[in-house]
């Protein structure tokens, strides 16, 4: 059974996000890409309570802007879905998640070091140049199933 319930659309459009906002990390960068995505749509608490989707996930508005940067400016998003990252966010939606994104809601590329916690959630690792974080311990439970 997958992680989230998905369509063939679904797995193009995450596809699109791994590659935009990670392509320069590699396929393990994009599987950690992929795996905040799929764990924003099983959370059911903080800023995710309304999203249940893949869609819902990547074109979620946080205080007035997209909550993905990829979606915000464009770039490699609005490009067509290849093959390898469709295998790749299929594995994701079904059952592939590592820390540093395991339970990871957030992440971001500081252009520096990662600070120890993002908007008050703790630092979970890093890969590269993003930086990951986790819920707060007893915030969300159900990022954690």
């Amino acid at each position: 059974m997958p992680r989230v319930k998905y369509k063939e659309s679904d797995v193009a459009l995450m596809a699109r996000m791994m590659r935009a906002e990670a392509e320069g990390e590699g396929k393990l960068g994009m599987l950690f890409v992929g795996n905040v995505i799929v764990n924003r749509a099983r959370a059911s608490c903080l800023d995710f309570t309304d999203v249940r989707t893949i869609p819902e996930v990547i074109y979620q508005v946080q205080g007035g802007n997209y909550s993905f940067e990829a979606v915000q400016k464009g770039n490699v998003f609005y490009n067509r879905a290849r093959s390898a990252e469709k295998r790749l966010a299929r594995k994701n939606l079904k059952y592939w998640r590592q820390q540093p994104a395991r339970y990871s809601l957030w992440y971001f590329n500081p252009y520096g070091p990662c600070p120890s916690t993002w908007y008050g959630q703790p630092f979970a690792g890093q890969f590269k140049n993003h930086c990951y974080y986790e819920p707060q311990a007893g915030t969300c439970a159900s990022v954690y199933t």
